[in-house]
């Protein structure tokens, strides 16, 4: 594989709902490893908006549930914020992974509806061969036992 480019991703999505992110260029033989997943909450001066969220190759996987037996989800990363104290963050992504087609992102704020979740997801973008990308398009939609 060659790398071509290095992209990043960023914005928000609403609390517990699924966005696509759409990373297909039409062409098999490209493709991209997310390489950090992080996410912040909207309001950082209250103790209640803690963020969570899943980052998927396919939307039934992107849920509130983490779970790293399904192959689907590449993804888990949380915020924290402490009343009177710093903030945590953290973020986890699948190092094997390779996408061909789109993400999907779920998010959940703590301090209920009408609320967001910011997202920031870095990538790096490879030209590959064809059979590799059908190969990466199979194993993104495998589902879990």
């Amino acid at each position: 594989m060659k790398k071509i480019g290095q992209y990043t991703a960023r914005g928000r999505v609403e609390h517990r709902i699924v966005e696509r992110i759409t990373l297909f260029d039409g062409r098999f033989n490209t493709g991209y490893k997310v390489i950090s997943f992080e996410l912040l909450t909207d309001d950082p001066t209250t103790a209640l908006s803690d963020v969570s969220g899943t980052l998927a190759t396919e939307e039934a996987a992107a849920v509130s549930e983490w779970n790293l037996a399904d192959v689907r989800q590449i993804g888990w990363a949380g915020h924290e914020v402490r009343q009177g104290g710093p903030a945590e963050a953290g973020g986890m992504v699948d190092p094997d992974n390779f996408i061909v087609e789109d993400l999907y992102i779920y998010g959940f704020n703590g301090s209920g509806t009408n609320q967001y979740v910011n997202y920031i997801i870095t990538m790096e973008k490879y030209e590959t061969t064809d059979w590799r990308g059908a190969l990466a398009m199979v194993r993104n939609s495998a589902q879990s036992s």
